[in-house]
């Protein structure tokens, strides 16, 4: 009996991945210079090749859970190739990898880790940020090749290492604090003074204020600010208090800018670097390099 082999047709790949990515059929289209129908015949094509439904037409488009481990392979199949024909040229070129990050760490201290590990390995990086509560769905919906996510449990076929830490203090413009918190931080002061929140998937203050106050959500005011320097910023401002990673407020801090309104109190959050466990040898020793420095620039356990 002959062994059937299933073959992925390129170009239906390409139509499922470019609908996907652009989040219509019709830019889909535009993508790769054909029509619209042309498009949906590729992707009717190979979702009856592989007997199973794979994108949900809606806008945007979006991949059901069959459709995500298709997005996972064609993802890792394309850049595989690309290192592969990168790797037979005389002039090897840049190849391109998307990782999810999350906001703090994106400002804070990944860059400078990552900024040597790209140029001397020849990558061109996609950052996709979220949340780090969220940054592993990304990974599994094949929208990222690698993240740094809060999650330790891997995905299956990846592998997991342990980052490090980031610290994080509440903190308060001196004016906010003197107003607000006369007498310091306590259960009825907070259910007054409006706190910051990154946005609607941030749980850290919530938690924080939960934990040591025992207020839930709706016993105070709070303001979004969905982005780490305007966050910080805003609270340098006076406009209400929150939690800040130690790498943007521990100079502050010490200079007077910033309160630290819990010096007694903090949180820690946990960074774990999630990989596929087959991926392209440059982008395994990316993450070798960027595991070892993190370690050097986060806290760690114990």
């Amino acid at each position: 009996m002959h062994e059937h082999r299933m073959n992925i047709d390129p170009r239906r790949g390409a139509a499922f991945l470019a609908a996907i990515d652009s989040g219509s059929l019709e830019q889909a289209a535009v993508v790769l210079h054909i029509t619209p129908s042309a498009v949906s015949q590729r992707i009717a094509a190979l979702e009856d090749d592989l007997g199973m439904p794979l994108l949900v037409r809606t806008r945007p488009c979006r991949p059901t859970a069959p459709g995500m481990r298709l997005l996972q392979f064609l993802r890792r199949r394309a850049l595989l190739e690309a290192e592969f024909v990168a790797d037979l040229q005389a002039d090897a070129g840049p190849v391109k990898v998307s990782l999810a990050v999350n906001n703090d760490t994106l400002a804070t201290w990944l860059l400078p880790v990552l900024a040597p590990i790209l140029l001397a390995e020849q990558l061109l990086v996609e950052l996709v940020l979220d949340n780090q509560g969220h940054t592993f769905s990304l990974l599994e919906q094949g929208r990222a090749v690698a993240c740094i996510a809060g999650a330790a449990a891997p995905m299956r076929g990846c592998t997991v290492s342990p980052l490090g830490l980031m610290r994080y203090r509440m903190v308060a413009a001196p004016a906010f604090a003197a107003r607000f918190f006369p007498n310091g931080i306590d259960r009825e002061a907070a259910r007054r003074a409006p706190v910051l929140v990154f946005d609607h998937k941030d749980l850290l203050q919530q938690h924080f204020l939960l934990q040591h106050f025992g207020l839930q959500q709706g016993d105070y005011p709070f303001h979004f600010v969905p982005a780490s320097d305007p966050f910080a910023h805003a609270i340098l401002a006076g406009l209400g208090y929150g939690m800040l990673p130690l790498e943007q407020c521990a100079a502050r801090i010490a200079a007077g800018a910033l309160v630290d309104l819990t010096p007694h109190l903090h949180a820690d959050v946990p960074l774990y670097w999630h990989a596929w466990q087959i991926q392209p040898v440059r982008l395994e020793r990316m993450g070798a390099q960027l595991i070892a420095a993190a370690r050097t620039v986060l806290l760690q356990a114990g």
